[in-house]
């Protein structure tokens, strides 16, 4: 192994030298010692492995933005007539409490499976398809992988979730028989859900936050990232690369100063409003409640 920086390669360079020119008697121990020479290199890689660890400064935690709480409350006054896209096919709208509440958490759990790249209509109607089949465990078990692709059609990628959902209730279908329970249940973790095919933190976030009525963090979309970082609540906006963004930064910062009552609404107020008015080309700001106290209004930035 050769480090540039260090003397370490002169110093093999040396050995291998010494070795090539010994008498063949000794080969043995001028290969010890390379070896000696080599461990003693990888010994030192792994301390400074060790010490660049042990100095990598961890993130700070976000400060809370100043006016944040008279922008939440505009936000709110907004969206109080809940005439957005969100408000009428949100997952929400798949908690039944008429059914069995196992299967209510299943229509939740497949809802928000379904929902990456995929307008909320689209998704609605997908999952009306599926309620009509019969959406169940056992009938998700029996359905042919390319029937369900059909059914699930055109939300984005619905081959790719066709086959996430067949694995998904399989595995709960095993787990339940090995654990010995009658009923099927989804997950009530967001360690256990966030394992499942085609779950990722976004998803598990929701499905805790509405399946389980568990409020175990934010969940962030394109909507709330895009409007958290206009309002400055965070700064997590991908500027190189726009089209590459990563929510779960926007997550932790969000979560660094928020208060956690407001972890479970912030994601719908600030859907809707996206859906709505702070669109992601051309935002409606003349039409906005807080386009006097927002520090995006009439910009084109983000």
């Amino acid at each position: 192994m050769r480090l540039r920086s260090s003397g370490l390669v002169e110093k093999d360079d040396v050995v291998k030298d010494e070795a090539e020119s010994l008498p063949r008697r000794a080969e043995g121990e001028a290969q010890g010692l390379k070896r000696e020479k080599e461990d003693e290199t990888t010994s030192l890689i792994s301390k400074k492995k060790v010490k660049k660890a042990k100095t990598k400064k961890e993130r700070a935690p976000r400060a809370e933005p100043s006016g944040w709480k008279e922008i939440l409350r505009g936000i709110e006054q907004m969206r109080a007539k809940k005439d957005a896209e969100v408000d009428k096919y949100g997952c929400e709208v798949f908690f039944d409490e008429n059914i069995p509440p196992h299967v209510c958490r299943l229509h939740v759990l497949i809802s928000a499976m379904l929902s990456s790249q995929t307008k909320d209509p689209v998704n609605a109607a997908a999952m009306g398809r599926l309620i009509k089949h019969g959406l169940t465990v056992k009938t998700m078990l029996e359905i042919d992988q390319h029937d369900l692709a059909q059914l699930i059609r055109p939300v984005g990628f619905f081959n790719y979730k066709a086959k996430y959902i067949k694995q998904t209730v399989l595995i709960l279908s095993k787990q339940a028989e090995a654990e010995g329970k009658d009923v099927v249940d989804i997950p009530s973790t967001y360690e256990e859900l966030i394992a499942l095919p085609g779950v990722g933190p976004k998803m598990a976030t929701l499905v805790m936050n509405c399946a389980w009525k568990n409020t175990v963090g934010i969940c962030v979309d394109t909507h709330v990232h895009r409007i958290s970082n206009r309002l400055k609540w965070v700064k997590t906006w991908n500027k190189n690369n726009p089209k590459s963004q990563d929510p779960e930064k926007t997550r932790a910062e969000l979560e660094d100063w928020l208060p956690k009552e407001h972890w479970g609404p912030i994601n719908p107020l600030l859907v809707g409003l996206g859906q709505t008015i702070c669109l992601p080309r051309g935002p409606k700001c003349s039409e906005c409640k807080i386009q006097n106290i927002c520090p995006s209004a009439n910009s084109s930035a983000i």
